[in-house]
């Protein structure tokens, strides 16, 4: 398990700006993918900055029904079930 370093940068009820620090697009496609494939979720995508400058952002807007930070870290929870039930 790896924790992973985010920096708030707004927190509404239904948007959500967020720095990912040292993230690559491989887990920040997977985000966002399966967030814009969510009905709560109105828009979500990231911005990659310059790659040798600036760590990617993250934004995310509901449609109201749920607040942002909830539909994440419910995302969030269930990507990672999905990997601890891996067996090698």
């Amino acid at each position: 398990m790896f924790a992973m370093p985010v920096k708030v940068l707004i927190k509404e009820k239904n948007e959500l700006r967020l720095r990912i620090i040292g993230e690559s697009h491989t887990s920040l496609q997977m985000l966002r993918e399966r967030l814009n494939n969510s009905n709560d979720i109105e828009y979500a995508n990231y911005f990659p900055g310059h790659p040798e400058l600036d760590d990617p952002e993250f934004y995310i807007r509901t449609s109201g029904k749920k607040s942002a930070d909830k539909v994440l870290k419910d995302l969030v929870d269930s990507i990672s079930k999905e990997f601890s039930d891996i067996s090698l």
